[in-house]
């Protein structure tokens, strides 16, 4: 009787649980509406300014945000699909369209210099070096005024292999960003070893930082390292002018945020590059 029972209670089905269900099915409707975006060409890029704290006249660089529409016409923001498709042919797929885009809009604008985001699993796909082979023939110097960033998630994934990639495009003038820096636990141990041209602190260290002792002495010691690997700084989520002044007071060698700019899919430069290149 008591193995009888033990057998009728292992073979009850699980009961589901509703939360896992949601969950699933969330990621499921991410994954359909960033598909029929690809299929549909409706990515593009949303230009945020990056400004250096010596001369606050021009930006220093812009970052080019990929941005996708959904079915109703919605400009959907990276922040609420990247994590659904990063591990997906899918984010490979985004990572190729965000590149080309890029490497369009410098050969475009002449004066321009962007930086694109990418993750670390798409170095050995063959689309994305192909699409960046093709970039960098659209002009001569296209490569020294692109910059790649790159998550720290993501690079340390496959440290190794990062590393012999950057080495190999930084020869070619290309300027490389370790993203989201601070956020991850072996950053610091790599560091010697990648030689990122940047790094932007992750920002959850910056926001409200004039009112967090704890946020400024670690953001001060995340400077403090840059400067020693010889590495320009970069604090993203800046929103104040409380914020923004102690940065500039900390050290930190460029700003981005909303207190600067939002990001934008129609920046008035963009749109007069656009009208001379078509004439």
């Amino acid at each position: 009787m008591q193995k009888q029972a033990a057998f009728s209670r292992a073979s009850k089905p699980r009961r589901s649980n509703p939360l896992d269900e949601a969950v699933t099915q969330r990621d499921k409707n991410v994954l359909d509406m960033v598909r029929r975006a690809i299929r549909k060409k409706n990515v593009l890029l949303a230009f945020q300014p990056v400004m250096q704290t010596s001369q606050f006249e021009r930006p220093a660089f812009y970052e080019g945000l990929v941005r996708v529409l959904d079915a109703n016409g919605r400009v959907i923001p990276a922040r609420q699909f990247i994590e659904e498709i990063e591990d997906t042919e899918i984010g490979r797929q985004i990572d190729c369209l965000a590149l080309q885009f890029g490497l369009e809009h410098l050969a475009k604008v002449p004066g321009l210099r962007l930086s694109i985001n990418m993750s670390a699993r798409s170095i050995g796909y063959g689309r994305w070096m192909e699409t960046l082979q093709r970039g960098l023939l659209l002009g001569p110097t296209i490569a020294e005024r692109l910059i790649l960033e790159i998550t720290e998630s993501s690079a340390m994934l496959m440290p190794d292999v990062t590393s012999a990639f950057m080495d190999e495009l930084q020869h070619k003038g290309i300027t490389f960003a370790l993203d989201d820096f601070g956020s991850g636990y072996t950053s610091f141990r790599y560091l010697r070893d990648f030689y990122f041209d940047l790094i932007k602190i992750d920002g959850h260290f910056i926001r409200d930082i004039h009112k967090s002792p704890d946020n400024q002495i670690l953001v001060q010691a995340l400077v403090s390292i840059a400067r020693h690997f010889d590495m320009f700084s970069v604090a993203e989520y800046v929103e104040t002018r409380e914020d923004a002044e102690f940065l500039c007071n900390a050290g930190i060698d460029c700003l981005q945020g909303y207190y600067f700019g939002a990001p934008s899919i129609n920046p008035g430069w963009l749109n007069a590059a656009e009208q001379r290149h078509a004439g």
